[in-house]
């Protein structure tokens, strides 16, 4: 069996704690989280966690029994069994010198992204897109120097007909 990436939806009962349970609950089992995102849901008193993990096929059955044994854990689906859609947002502030500006615009038009800051000596891009399109434009962007760097997490739902 080989290790995947999952990407797993868990809707929870929006208390205090069910992020530290739910991410103590990965840990405890030794399976690591790539990345986490959590907000509201369309429910009211419900929040989405999006997880994204590794691993067989087996280790997935696991973490989804597990989950369903903690209280505040009303549904889990894994999404990447499923035609869907995954975003992430990043923000990188790169060293940016009047002069250089133009070339880091040309990167930035080309990857749609945008330009949120502008300082004296470095600008702000937001980048949306998969977790390949975040990790090329920095690559390109890493010469200029990238000074900071903050990225959300992966965010998905299922493609199409409602679940």
């Amino acid at each position: 069996m080989s290790e995947t990436r999952h990407t797993i939806s868990v809707l929870v009962n929006n208390q205090p704690g069910v992020l530290q349970r739910v991410s103590g609950l990965f840990g405890r089992r030794g399976f690591n989280i790539e990345s986490i995102t959590v907000g509201e849901s369309e429910e009211a008193g419900l929040s989405r966690m999006v997880i994204v993990t590794t691993g067989d096929e087996r280790t997935l059955e696991q973490v989804q029994k597990q989950l369903y044994k903690l209280i505040d854990v009303i549904k889990v689906i894994d999404l990447s069994s499923h035609p869907m859609v995954a975003r992430e947002l990043a923000l990188i502030k790169v060293s940016a010198e009047p002069s250089m500006r133009p070339e880091i615009l040309g990167i930035v038009e080309t990857f749609r992204a945008a330009v949120v800051d502008i300082g004296p000596s470095s600008l702000i891009v937001q980048v949306v897109g998969d977790t390949h399109k975040i990790d090329a434009m920095a690559e390109l962007l890493k010469p200029y120097g990238i000074r900071e760097f903050s990225r959300t997490g992966i965010t998905a739902m299922i493609r199409g007909a409602v679940k």
